[in-house]
């Protein structure tokens, strides 16, 4: 059969160098061309990981063949199968938008959207146009995320009481940044060239909760297996003026018979405890660290569980997504656009919740998407 055909579209995300990159190395994938949307900020420079670079590293070595100034030029011209989106959280929705009209498949990095609104847009578009619409995490990739979810499921801390989860690091263009797929360490990068690109600024979707409280709102939404029902948020800017976003971010949040806890921070040099996801049953906690995977019951009672590797074929997002393509089974819950409008609605109360000081409900349901 003939191969399908790629275009990258957004460079602002830099996980565009891996997920970009794993698609076009695929053996049913011939790269095509790849744009870029437009800044609302011009950056100043081009260090590694920004825009400009990310767009130069996918022509030098990725295998595309050229690149255009406009991404709706490149989808009128190109005949393109799948699009690969790392844009601002803000530009998700308009650039799923346009792919659909076209009948493009499209993979989208995580977080879905920067708001349930603009989760919404996407959804829709690619469900009226009968387009696959996937949204890419990292953590669907971890084999001992998903040797956590099957021990939940099998009972082995009892009910699920609550989820923790942290991440963080000092940034994603901090010192000493380095990103999956690339080899080069970002150069230290002073904070008005930080403040220039998207991360550190609102109106794109940047800041630390968009960021890293979104990987909570899905590994709680997964691991619980429950709609949330409401959540409260808190966001500042500790170390990080030269920039509107946040650098720090907490959410809480209630679901029927459970709660959840995650942060996110872009000024942790050392996280000091283990990140999680950290689980609390009515029979014990299990606990994802450097070493792996734990059961705690107390007492010393401790045991250890070794994951299983992932299917054959299905180890990262680029094989997942093809072989979706091709025989139409499910994608990973993880991946599922339904699946994620849920998550969304967590994420989006936090952030609600953040600029009103208010316990805000979680949107559920009262949407149509069909």
């Amino acid at each position: 059969m003939a191969k399908y055909r790629l275009g990258l579209i957004g460079f602002a995300h830099m996980h565009i160098n891996n997920v970009g990159g794993q698609f076009a190395q695929h053996g049913d994938i011939e790269p095509v061309a790849c744009a870029d949307t437009t800044p609302i900020v011009p950056e100043v420079r081009d260090a590694p990981y920004t825009r400009g670079w990310n767009l130069q590293h996918a022509l030098d070595n990725l295998g595309f063949q050229r690149s255009y100034d406009d991404y709706q030029e490149m989808l009128e011209k190109e005949d393109l199968d799948i699009v690969v989106c790392c844009s601002e959280n803000a530009r998700h929705a308009e650039v799923i938008e346009a792919c659909a009209a076209v009948d493009v498949h499209v993979c989208v990095e995580k977080p879905m959207a920067e708001s349930l609104s603009g989760a919404l847009r996407m959804i829709r578009a690619s469900q009226a146009a009968g387009t696959i619409l996937a949204i890419n995490w990292p953590m669907t990739w971890s084999a001992e995320a998903r040797k956590i979810k099957e021990l939940i499921d099998a009972g082995e801390i009892g009910r699920v009481l609550e989820v923790k989860w942290r991440g963080g690091h000092t940034g994603p263009l901090g010192p000493g940044a380095m990103h999956a797929g690339v080899s080069e360490t970002a150069d230290q990068m002073t904070g008005p060239e930080r403040g220039a690109t998207w991360w550190h600024q609102l109106d794109t979707g940047g800041g630390a909760m968009l960021d890293y409280c979104c990987y909570g709102s899905m590994v709680s939404r997964w691991y619980i297996g429950e709609l949330a029902l409401a959540a409260i948020g808190m966001k500042a800017n500790l170390d990080s003026h030269w920039g509107n976003a946040e650098d720090n971010a907490a959410i809480i949040v209630r679901f029927p018979s459970a709660m959840a806890l995650f942060e996110g921070s872009w000024t942790t040099w050392d996280h000091g405890v283990p990140t999680g996801p950290i689980v609390y049953g009515t029979e014990g906690t299990i606990v994802l660290d450097s070493g792996g995977i734990r059961r705690e019951q107390g007492g010393g009672n401790t045991t250890t569980y070794q994951s299983d590797p992932l299917p054959e074929g299905r180890t990262k997002i680029a094989n997942e997504f093809i072989h979706h393509l091709k025989t139409g089974e499910p994608l990973h819950q993880t991946l599922e656009a339904s699946f994620n409008l849920e998550v969304m609605a967590i994420l989006d109360a936090g952030i609600k919740s953040a600029a009103s000081g208010q316990l805000e409900s979680v949107n559920n349901g009262t949407w149509q998407i069909g």
